[in-house]
C-alpha cells in the first residue's frame, strides 16, 4: 500500500459521524491535491476491507457522486441517520457539515 493510500484511509476513518468531506479535500490532506479521482478509487476498492465510512465522502459541490441508484439512496439514508440534512436537490450544505480537521 502506498503512503498516499494509507493517508487517505486514515483520513476517511476519522471523519466524525454527522460530518462529510470532499474527495478533493481528502486528496489535499493526504498530500496530493489533484488526486480526487484516486480517492474515489481507494473508496471503491478498500471501503469494505477497511470498514471505511464511505457515505461521508461527497463531491466538491456538496452532492453525492454515485450513479448507481441503490448506492445513491443508501448514502442518503446513512447520512440522514447521522443527522446530516440532504436537501430537495440532494445536496449537503458544506458550510454546515464539512469536517475541517
Amino acid at each position: 500500500m502506498t503512503p498516499f493510500t494509507e493517508k487517505v484511509i486514515n483520513i476517511i476513518q476519522n471523519i466524525p459521524k454527522g460530518q462529510v468531506m470532499t474527495y478533493g479535500q481528502i486528496a489535499g490532506l493526504a498530500g496530493s491535491p489533484r488526486a480526487a479521482r484516486q480517492v474515489v478509487r481507494i473508496l471503491h476498492s478498500m471501503s469494505r476491507k477497511h470498514q471505511l465510512p464511505w457515505h461521508r465522502v461527497i463531491n466538491a459541490k456538496g452532492q453525492i457522486a454515485l450513479q448507481d441508484d441503490d448506492a445513491f439512496n443508501e448514502q442518503i439514508l446513512l447520512l440522514e441517520m447521522e443527522s446530516v440534512e440532504v436537501d430537495h436537490k440532494r445536496t449537503i450544505d458544506l458550510a454546515t457539515y464539512q469536517w475541517l480537521p
